[in-house]
């Protein structure tokens, strides 16, 4: 089996982080790996994860896969705590960047990376990234206009990574699909008159593909009923006699005299 085992560069917090926690074993264990997980309010609420085995590939079976196993573990622990959605979807074309080694796989290619920590005050970058260097701890990354007597390449940490996605091309569309990213979409034959001889034609890039289920609130235990209390003539008859205390009793027997 692949290496799911390397850890990802960014993680989530709140809600997110309670469904990595319970789902992530169970994706690895299977021979995936989690991309990221985020939870919006589209249709309510979504649970959205993204996840791909470790070549980078996902199917749509692959998709049903981990929903079937993971659907389970979500109903029993119930980190979301109310009715959601849940959408199992590959990683996408302008993918997340999560890992080290996607950086590795996808160098050459544009991207844009926000870090958590500025860098010299600055924490967006967009550019061209490279594969990590050596020492495992940062990416080049090629800046494009730089003003003169600043670097034109710079090193990012990668353990400072806050964000950091590809950026949709026409060049990373040609190259996923090689990679077995998707099936390139079908000219028709008015579309294919309307491509002049010898020019490009415009590249659609596919969907990413999805397995979206409906997971409805998880129902809470019923408090049990209380017995309904039954009045006889006898109860009804102490319930109208009156209590009387020891002082009342004294006080009462001292007027008999």
């Amino acid at each position: 089996m692949a290496d799911t085992s390397e850890k990802r560069l960014i993680t989530e917090t709140g809600v997110a982080a309670r469904v990595v926690q319970v789902i992530e074993a169970s994706i690895e264990g299977l021979g995936y790996r989690v991309v990221r997980v985020r939870v919006s309010s589209a249709n309510g609420c979504t649970v959205q994860i993204m996840a791909e085995r470790p070549d980078g590939t996902m199917t749509v079976d692959d998709c049903e896969t981990v929903s079937r196993a993971i659907s389970p573990l979500l109903d029993l622990d119930d980190p979301v705590g109310k009715a959601y959605y849940l959408e199992i979807s590959s990683p996408g074309i302008d993918r997340p960047l999560v890992r080290a080694v996607d950086f590795e796989r996808w160098a050459g290619y544009e991207a844009k990376i926000e870090l958590a920590i500025p860098l010299d005050g600055r924490k967006r970058f967009r550019g061209i990234i490279r594969a990590p260097n050596a020492d495992g701890l940062t990416v080049p990354i090629d800046l494009p206009d730089v003003k003169e007597g600043l670097p034109s390449r710079i090193d990012l940490p990668l353990r400072d990574l806050g964000d950091a996605y590809l950026v949709l091309t026409d060049d990373l569309v040609r190259e996923s699909l090689r990679r077995g990213g998707g099936p390139p979409p079908m000219l028709d034959d008015e579309d294919e008159d309307d491509i002049e001889e010898g020019a490009e034609a415009e590249i659609e890039p596919p969907a990413p593909l999805k397995k979206k289920v409906e997971r409805p609130l998880k129902p809470k235990a019923s408090a049990k009923p209380k017995p309904e209390k039954i009045e006889t003539e006898a109860s009804r008859a102490n319930k109208a006699k009156p209590v009387r205390t020891k002082a009342v009793r004294v006080k009462d027997d001292g007027k008999l005299h």
